[in-house]
C-alpha cells in the first residue's frame, strides 16, 4: 500500500469501466472483491464470462469473511457485555466458510445463469475464438469517456 496499490488499481477499474471495447472474461482462478472489478467482472457486464471448473469467485474469500463477521459478532456481543465461547466462535466461523465456499463455486453462479458456463481449460482458446467472432458482428461504439492518465 505504501507504493500506492490502490491509486494505481483504481487506474485500472476506471480504464475497465471506461473502455469501450467487448470485454470477455474467463475467470481462472480466485476472484474477490476488488480485483474481480479490476479485472471486468461480473458487474462490468463483460459481452462474455465464463468460468473454469476450479474458479471461485465472491465479495472476500471464505476463510477472510469468516474472520471479519466473527470479529463483527464479537464486537456486538462485546458492547452486550458477553462474550462468544469458543464452540459459538467455532460454529459461527465453520458456517460462514461452509456458505462463501458453497456459493463461490462456478456451479453455483452458473446455475442462476450469473455468467456464460462452465469451461474446460483445453477449450479455452476456441471458446475465446468463437467470441470473438460473434463480437465482430455487432458495431462497436465509440467512447464518450475523456482520456486519462495512466
Amino acid at each position: 500500500e505504501a507504493r500506492g496499490i490502490i491509486k494505481e488499481g483504481a487506474k485500472m477499474v476506471q480504464a475497465v469501466a471506461t473502455a469501450d471495447v467487448p470485454k470477455f472474461t474467463i475467470i481462472i482462478g480466485a476472484s474477490h472483491g476488488a480485483g474481480n472489478y479490476a479485472m471486468c467482472g461480473r458487474a462490468y457486464a463483460p459481452r462474455f464470462l465464463f468460468l473454469w471448473p476450479n474458479a471461485r469467485t465472491s465479495v472476500m474469500g471464505a476463510q477472510q469473511a469468516a474472520q471479519v463477521l466473527l470479529t463483527v459478532k464479537q464486537q456486538q456481543r462485546t458492547r452486550d457485555k458477553a462474550a462468544l465461547s469458543e464452540d459459538e466462535q467455532r460454529k459461527i466461523t465453520d458456517s460462514i466458510r461452509t456458505q462463501y465456499e458453497r456459493e463461490g463455486s462456478p456451479y453455483f453462479s452458473t446455475a442462476r445463469l450469473w455468467d456464460d458456463g462452465i469451461i474446460d481449460p483445453v477449450e479455452t482458446r476456441k471458446i475465446l475464438g468463437l467470441c470473438l467472432d460473434v463480437a465482430l458482428t455487432t458495431p462497436i461504439h465509440s467512447s464518450h469517456f475523456p482520456v486519462f492518465r495512466m
